[in-house]
């Protein structure tokens, strides 16, 4: 089985590809996309790939365009390992409508959930203002919120949102799971559908999205659903941009419900210069970065590896994408 694979990400996995026992041919592409196939120069043409592994060295390395065209202009590519957990980009439903089977991962979900406890702690806290007086030398004692006993509603209960459930239950939080599968978990003390979500926004001290984005979950959050957020509330977006109608976000940011709003994703991204969320008191944004920590790699590598195996093997493919997901939003 022929393997395109960025030259990196072979170089870290090179022995135990090895131990595979000659069963994969590595299609090594460099840094200007040029591509070798047995140590010697090749064409795509000739490389003929099978399956090909897609991580954050090749969405945001030097080669990215390169490797995307060579996903793209493979007929024979057959299987796709993304180390992304979403599946909106439209590369993916352009695959998956010739028949590639895509495979998603959840390496970021610690970080991401790390993440959360971060930016709604950090509010909790009273972050900015303790940063603020400690530049000015000001010593002020200030009164901060408790985060046992708040109600969390968490939107898309997979790996990241069970990550944020069990994190949160460990400070005392008490969390509703919203999912399709009705059920129960042991990170949440409820599950509800989406078509009940709404009810529970009133209780929630802390909103968080980590839901991917189709056609049904496009603008989640609109204007009736803020207006159902409890006063105080902390809203928290790491799952994408599109969730959010952002003018319906702003105008309930200034009027205060929710009280703060922490977003490491946006509709455009880079975030444009002029955009209000930059300046805005009442948000703490990021660059899409939430799940970017320093084991994200090694967690994308070892399922990569190990759906290698399962691939070699013709056994079932762990976190495979449902076709119907992916092209609804194609």
């Amino acid at each position: 089985m022929r393997l395109l694979i960025y030259e990196p990400s072979f170089r870290r996995l090179e022995a135990a590809i090895s131990r595979l026992g000659g069963r994969v041919e590595p299609i090594l592409m460099g840094d200007d996309g040029s591509l070798r196939l047995g140590g010697a120069p090749t064409t795509l043409e000739d490389a003929r790939a099978e399956a090909a592994w897609a991580n954050n060295e090749t969405f945001f390395g030097p080669a990215a365009r390169a490797y995307s065209l060579a996903m793209l202009k493979s007929p024979g590519l057959k299987w796709l390992q993304s180390g992304a957990a979403g599946f909106d980009h439209p590369i993916f439903g352009q695959l998956v409508a010739r028949g590639v089977r895509l495979t998603t991962s959840h390496g970021q979900a610690v970080g991401m959930a790390d993440y959360v406890l971060w930016g709604v702690l950090d509010h909790l806290q009273r972050g900015p203002e303790r940063r603020a007086g400690q530049a000015a030398h000001e010593w002020r004692r200030l009164r901060f919120r408790d985060l046992a006993g708040t109600r969390w509603l968490i939107v898309g209960f997979g790996a990241i949102g069970q990550g944020v459930a069990e994190r949160a239950r460990a400070f005392g939080a008490r969390v509703t799971g919203v999912r399709r599968n009705p059920a129960p978990h042991p990170a949440a003390e409820a599950i509800v559908a989406p078509e009940r979500m709404n009810e529970r926004l009133p209780d929630a001290d802390v909103v968080v999205l980590s839901v991917p984005l189709t056609p049904e979950t496009h603008h989640r959050v609109d204007a009736g659903f803020l207006a159902a957020m409890k006063p105080g509330s902390v809203f928290v977006n790491v799952g994408r941009g599109g969730l959010v109608d952002e003018p319906a976000l702003l105008a309930a940011l200034d009027r205060g419900v929710p009280e703060h709003a922490v977003l490491d994703v946006f509709e455009t991204e880079p975030l444009p210069q002029a955009s209000p969320f930059w300046d805005h008191p009442r948000v703490t944004l990021t660059a899409h970065a939430s799940g970017i920590s320093d084991g994200q790699a090694a967690r994308n590598d070892a399922l990569f590896m190990e759906n290698l195996g399962r691939y070699l093997k013709g056994e079932a493919l762990i976190n495979e994408a449902d076709p119907k997901d992916v092209l609804a939003g194609k």
